[in-house]
């Protein structure tokens, strides 16, 4: 059995809890779909956001929404660079698969730019 590594980034629309706990949810919601993820694949997950969010931990709506209370969950801030993407959240799941799996990416409401 193989860890990888499936990225996703999506814009919020304002620096509040509400705002932050929606597009969180709508983050994972497309991730899990897209990739068949039960909270049993999870090995760890990371939330950035840029530093202009900072109303609440992405990790506690995963915990509460999503029921993910055995998953090790951490957040950080993302690192400050010039002109780059700003109130974006971003996540990287990291699920334990077989070899022939291929991790499908999400980017959201404008976040496919971080891609670029």
């Amino acid at each position: 059995m193989l860890s990888k590594g499936i990225r996703g980034a999506i814009t919020v629309d304002a620096n509040t809890e509400d705002a932050l706990r929606s597009a969180t949810l709508e983050l994972l919601t497309v991730i899990t779909e897209k990739n068949n993820i039960k909270e049993d694949d999870i090995s760890h997950v990371f939330f950035t956001l840029t530093e202009d969010l900072n109303a609440s931990f992405p990790a506690k709506f995963a915990r509460i929404d999503f029921g993910w209370k055995n998953a090790a969950m951490m957040c950080h801030h993302e690192l400050n660079v010039p002109n780059s993407l700003k109130m974006c959240l971003r996540v990287m799941i990291v699920v334990n698969c077989d070899e022939n799996f291929k991790p499908n990416f999400v980017y959201l409401k404008g976040a496919e730019k971080i891609r670029k």
